[in-house]
């Protein structure tokens, strides 16, 4: 893909419908607990994308037996029941934090010898907090770089971990990696969930898929008490069209006051970030679930208000609201959102400055850990993406309501959703077709 990417602007579209990828958040749990089963199990509805194909690059290195057929979304894993076949090796999670904090604990439980890499981008990501329990658990971790960050060689055999707290605020993968894997230490493992995301989108994720695959968590108040099972898994598993990049496509109709269908996305889907079509829904838009997939249609509106909204449970839409922010009729402001600093950028400062680029408005707001943004008038601005995917599909927004954004290095969005801009582009050419 070119360096840059020229949004255009579109007008008078009256219905745009979308097919989006797979979950990436689905789909890395669940090439995990299929691994960590003693089943065969066929996955479907597989994403595909740089972060998953890095975790299945991990699990081959790790020598387990896996079919992948990506021409119809399907991987089939063969299940070493909580074993690493290989026992000693080297892993590169690339960029992906579903598969630097999950592989890294599912590697300590099980035992072995093993170097494991990343991307600089991951490199710079918080892995300390996970790294410090493993190391008081029994584990060898000698860094190669920076302590308490990849690169690093890790030796594990026979961890003394029964009981673990883990502190959500840096990052629910932390809490999501030792309930998983917690499934195949000898006694199970019982972890105590603290911070501000104990009782999180991605942690209820984690949780469901669990008990989807057999292993029966029992969660009462703080406490999660994850059995030992050496038999578990399911022979089949469908993964949920990807809601984190359908809202994107949402966000577009009180943008552009169109209906927007999602294929197969609907209201019953476990992840959080299906609570962003309440936002939308606050905003004036109709909610309406059909059998082809959720609508939401904001034909009727002539403006949108700004809200104040928490998103600390659908952090990842922080980008979406602000982008549709400088359009709103009233300020926004966006609260409990300070951990995305530690993501795959420091996205509240990446935010506030594209925004500030554009000529908005906007601040950081200590005491709601978020931000707030002004309407205004956007100039013509080429938007840093800071190798960030979210920053490049949201932004790109702005343009398609403007015609005045260029998005810079838009292949960042190969981490999740390889073919967004394709999609644009066939929106794009539509919307010129019933123009002329």
């Amino acid at each position: 893909m070119d360096a840059e990417y020229k949004v255009c602007k579109i007008e008078n579209v009256k219905t745009i419908q979308v097919q989006v990828p797979g979950s990436k958040s689905i789909t890395n749990r669940a090439l995990l607990l299929a691994a960590l089963s003693n089943k065969k199990c066929i996955l479907r509805g597989v994403l595909f994308s740089d972060d998953s194909r890095g975790f299945l690059d991990c699990l081959i290195h790790l020598g387990f037996q896996v079919e992948i057929r990506e021409e119809i979304q399907e991987v089939t894993i063969w299940g070493a029941g909580g074993k690493i076949p290989a026992g000693s090796g080297k892993i590169n999670v690339r960029s992906a934090g579903t598969a630097a904090r999950f592989l890294t604990v599912m590697l300590a439980f099980a035992g072995g010898d093993y170097e494991l890499t990343a991307s600089p981008q991951m490199c710079r990501r918080p892995m300390q907090p996970l790294l410090d329990l493993l190391i008081e658990a029994g584990a060898e971790i000698n860094y190669h770089g920076e302590e308490g960050h990849f690169p690093f060689h890790m030796s594990s055999h026979h961890l003394a971990m029964e009981e673990v707290g883990i502190d959500t605020g840096v990052s629910s993968q932390f809490a999501s990696a030792l309930l998983m894997s917690g499934v195949i230490l000898e006694k199970g493992l019982s972890v105590k969930l603290t911070g501000k995301r104990a009782q999180g989108a991605y942690i209820k994720m984690t949780v469901q898929m669990m008990r989807q695959f057999g292993v029966l968590v029992n969660w009462e108040g703080d406490c999660c008490k994850i059995p030992h099972k050496a038999d578990f898994g399911i022979e089949e598993y469908q993964i949920e069209p990807d809601v984190s990049g359908a809202c994107y496509f949402y966000a577009m109709a009180p943008l552009l006051k169109t209906s927007v269908i999602v294929k197969d996305v609907h209201g019953d889907s476990i992840q959080g970030d299906i609570k962003f079509l309440n936002v939308l829904e606050d905003m004036g838009c109709g909610l309406i679930e059909q059998a082809e997939g959720i609508m939401v249609d904001g034909r009727q509106l002539d403006s949108y208000p700004g809200l104040t909204v928490s998103m600390k449970d659908f952090s990842d839409q922080t980008m979406t609201l602000a982008a549709l922010a400088p359009f709103a009729t009233s300020p926004t402001v966006i609260k409990q959102v300070g951990h995305i600093r530690m993501q795959e950028s420091d996205r509240l400062n990446a935010i506030l400055t594209e925004l500030g680029r554009m000529g908005i408005s906007c601040k950081e707001v200590p005491k709601e850990d978020g931000i707030m943004i002004w309407p205004g008038t956007v100039e013509e601005t080429k938007v840093e993406t800071y190798e960030d995917h979210r920053m490049a599909m949201a932004f790109t927004l702005v343009g398609l309501k403007t015609g005045v954004i260029i998005i810079k290095n838009p292949g960042c969005c190969k981490k999740t959703f390889e073919n967004y801009f394709q999609i644009i582009d066939e929106i794009i050419s539509r919307n010129r077709e019933h123009k002329q």
